[in-house]
């Protein structure tokens, strides 16, 4: 592990934790060369993913592209960073454990769009026009109604 500080390749865990939500570990570090204390946050991977894009292109699974998203589509809205965060985390569980080296990158669309539904709708309608490409207001009014639909039922 590299310090932040001056870039020393060794460094020493002085202390080590699970963090709140159990899907990561908090270690203190210090450099050896410096002295300086430091944080990091490992995630333990379960197994490697590749993501297969439209047109076959695949590209290892980056979590950070999920986060980006839903918190895009969540912003200025009343979701807390621990929501997004935990929907996150869920998801990338769910892709570790389906027991699948190759996921559609559909796939994963779909699981952030139900994760959204439930956590805020305007999040979700946020996310459904860049995912579904809506092209003009038709497109965005005729998603809000079926929206409204599943809402109601």
């Amino acid at each position: 592990m590299r310090c932040p500080f001056c870039s020393h390749e060794a460094s020493q865990v002085k202390d080590s934790r699970p963090t709140e939500d159990g899907a990561s570990i908090r270690r203190r570090r210090q450099c050896e060369d410096c002295g300086a204390r430091f944080t990091t946050f490992e995630r333990v991977q379960l197994r490697e993913l590749t993501i297969v894009k439209s047109g076959q292109r695949r590209e290892p699974f980056d979590r950070m592209k999920v986060e980006r998203s839903v918190a895009i589509a969540c912003r200025k809205r009343p979701v807390a960073p621990e929501r997004i965060e935990k929907l996150v985390s869920s998801i990338q569980r769910q892709l570790e454990t389906s027991g699948e080296s190759e996921m559609p990158s559909s796939r994963i669309g779909e699981m952030v769009m139900d994760g959204l539904r439930a956590l805020d709708p305007v999040a979700y309608i946020r996310f459904a026009s860049v995912y579904k490409d809506f092209r003009e207001a038709k497109d965005f009014e005729d998603f809000a109604g079926l929206v409204g639909e599943a809402a109601q039922e």
